[in-house]
């Protein structure tokens, strides 16, 4: 591993862990409830983030260019969510386009389990050499082709271990019952996804808390966070669990805090 990527990786995970704020559902959702306006979206949300995963039109057009923060940009897509086949990505931005938006790393959809595993885990393969070769780090998708599948420890084990395999450096998974066989057959770090957003933001902060106890890293968030009444409250609440390791019950307090001077 180069310095320059190790550099770059510490700074993605600083200390080891990390608060992604991901705000590239668009690619695939469109204009999403809580990311119709992305710019809005994280104006109050990025002083309590790690770093940011997006596209490269919304790093373009909606992120401030004097953003401190470090990007990592989506290089996979293609399919929406009305087309036949979600799983049917290419990459779709290349790796000097990543450089060209300074971004510290690119991310990849892999859809293990699908018609389009090869295609998919080959796109990773690809932008891990490419990436590589500039040392950037390359963040891993599991994206999952079968709902029933979706939070199994078996399949995410496996989907998990083959992005590794294929030399990303960080892979976004589902948290699962039986999490720690997916962190402790996995070599490089993972975070959580949020996926669709939770009946109670106090399962989502759960959620958080037991994956970092079974050996996450952290955790790329999108709709649990922006889809909640309280954004700012919620990823505060978030960060403090991931970074300063609060319980449940004092991240609970935290937002609570927090969203009573947001309503106040």
């Amino acid at each position: 591993m180069s310095w320059g990527l190790k550099n770059r990786m510490n700074a993605i995970l600083p200390e080891g862990k990390a608060v992604m704020l991901a705000i590239d559902h668009g690619y695939f959702l469109g204009p999403i409830h809580g990311l119709e306006k992305p710019e809005e979206t994280v104006k109050e949300l990025m002083p309590y983030t790690d770093s940011l995963f997006a596209t490269r039109g919304v790093l373009a057009s909606a992120i401030p260019e004097d953003c401190s923060k470090p990007v990592l940009l989506r290089v996979s897509g293609g399919p929406s969510i009305v087309g036949r086949d979600l799983a049917n990505e290419n990459l779709v931005t290349p790796i000097k386009e990543a450089l060209r938006h300074n971004a510290l790393g690119v991310g990849v959809s892999i859809f293990v389990g699908s018609d389009y595993e090869t295609q998919t885990v080959t796109n990773l393969a690809h932008a891990v050499t490419e990436a590589h070769e500039y040392g950037l780090p390359v963040l891993a998708i599991t994206a999952v082709a079968k709902e029933l599948q979706k939070r199994e420890a078996r399949f995410l084990a496996l989907a998990s271990r083959i992005g590794a395999e294929m030399g990303a450096d960080i892979i976004k998974t589902y948290y699962c019952e039986n999490f720690e066989k997916v962190t402790s057959t996995c070599p490089v770090p993972i975070v959580i996804a949020g996926g669709p957003k939770l009946d109670t933001m106090k399962e989502a902060l759960e959620m958080t808390y037991n994956a970092l106890a079974q050996g996450a890293a952290g955790v790329d968030m999108g709709r649990n966070i922006w889809q909640s009444d309280y954004p700012a409250a919620m990823i505060q609440a978030i960060h403090a669990i991931v970074r300063k390791n609060f319980s449940v019950t004092e991240a609970l307090e935290l937002y609570e805090d927090a969203a009573g001077e947001k309503s106040s």
